[in-house]
């Protein structure tokens, strides 16, 4: 097969062959001594010779061009652009300044995994404007943003990098190990310390606690794995902490109307409905969307501060005083200013919003949030264990059981 570049040496050499033809009849002429009509017929005759063979050779380079066309073959797979990769290279001063380079793993048609094997280590955290738009949630943290992982593996692997999730994940992982902890000691204690009533008054607060704090840690560590995995985990995540307030509440409105049955069951039961709306509300897939991020702190946060109807109802039977030492309500009241303003710093995302992309690692408003959580969850344990301490010990009741009437 000849190159493009032949061709061109072969009209180059048509070109020089006429120029010489020229010169040769321009000699011919001037040598003539016969005149005019001989020098005319000299030069007529050399120009028809050069323009016959000047289509010989324009013939001869068509018929190498078709020869050259036919062997031509179409784009086969043993094709390559390996050597012309480096064209495509990441520019790693433009991925140092803004984060830009934040590349997507390419999908092999055949089944080895060696590329995906070399994507999971060796992706780059990205800016927020390169991320996918499933992936952009709050645009006030700049920098530092994981890409897409489609694979459990890298996004579980993904835990031991920084990144802007590493703060959320580890927060409530080690809570989430915490309350686990707490909640074998506390349920395998024998029956002569801890009675099986209690055990099942507390556990609905352990479970509130650590299913709320595994989804988010599982949300937090999945959510860049696909649009699917991360819609799905996100509702869970909100369900968790329907389930968490829930489950607060039971050990404070069991021992709270320990010798008041009536109002208890009341108010455990419209817990339970408030609940089962909540978690209907976070299953609505537009729930999660960042635009209503006020809307679902608003849902959360109002239905942690219906606790302040039963609080006032017990204040008017029993006293504040007694309420105040009995109830353990200093510890309730510390518990619900917690989830309160750690609410508030989420829905409004704040400190970042004040200082963008200062606080992209750590110091962001969803980790401060998760820090209060846990705080509170712990204030309202002990709350809760002072209270339960109380009732076993003054457990005696001189209000006698009143039916449930409407």
């Amino acid at each position: 097969m000849e190159s493009s570049s032949n061709l061109l040496e072969r009209k180059k050499s048509v070109s020089d062959l006429s120029a010489e033809v020229e010169e040769t009849s321009t000699a011919t002429t001037g040598l003539d001594s016969s005149g005019h009509s001989s020098a005319g017929a000299g030069t007529t005759a050399t120009t028809t010779a050069t323009q016959h063979g000047s289509d010989e050779t324009e013939e001869d380079i068509f018929e190498q061009v078709q020869m050259i066309l036919r062997k031509r073959r179409g784009w086969g797979p043993d094709d390559s652009l390996s050597n012309d990769l480096h064209l495509l290279e990441y520019d790693d001063e433009l991925g140092e300044e803004d984060d830009a380079g934040c590349p997507l793993p390419s999908t092999p048609e055949d089944t080895q995994l060696i590329e995906a094997e070399v994507w999971e280590a060796s992706w780059k955290v990205c800016h927020y404007k390169n991320l996918p738009k499933w992936l952009q949630d709050n645009d006030f943290l700049h920098r530092g943003h994981r890409p897409p992982l489609p694979s459990f593996r890298a996004c579980f692997k993904s835990i031991f990098r920084i990144h802007t999730e590493t703060g959320n994940i580890w927060t409530h992982l080690l809570g989430f190990i915490a309350f686990l902890g707490v909640a074998v000691y506390f349920i395998t204690r024998p029956s002569v310390e801890i009675q099986t009533q209690e055990k099942i008054v507390f556990g609905a607060f352990f479970i509130g606690a650590i299913v709320c704090l595994g989804f988010s840690f599982t949300f937090h560590t999945l959510s860049c794995h696909s649009v699917e995995m991360g819609r799905l985990f996100s509702k869970l995540d909100y369900c968790g902490i329907a389930l968490l307030i829930m489950g607060s509440f039971v050990p404070w409105l069991y021992y709270g109307f320990y010798c008041h049955y009536q109002p208890k069951v009341i108010y455990l039961s419209v817990v339970c409905v408030l609940g089962v709306l909540s978690i209907i509300v976070s299953l609505w897939d537009k729930f999660s969307e960042p635009a209503l991020r006020p809307l679902r702190a608003g849902v959360f946060m109002s239905f942690g501060l219906s606790g302040v109807i039963p609080a006032i109802h017990y204040s008017i039977m029993e006293g504040w005083f007694s309420q105040m030492s009995r109830a353990s309500l200093g510890w309730l009241i510390l518990m619900g200013l917690l989830y309160i303003i750690g609410a508030l710093l989420y829905a409004l995302r704040v400190p970042e919003r004040w200082f963008p992309g200062k606080f992209d690692i750590w110091g962001q408003s969803h980790q401060i949030f998760h820090i209060l959580v846990i705080a509170a969850a712990f204030v309202h344990y002990h709350g809760i264990s002072e209270m339960a301490m109380y009732r076993v010990m003054y457990s005696e009741c001189t209000v006698p059981i009143e039916p449930i009437t409407f």
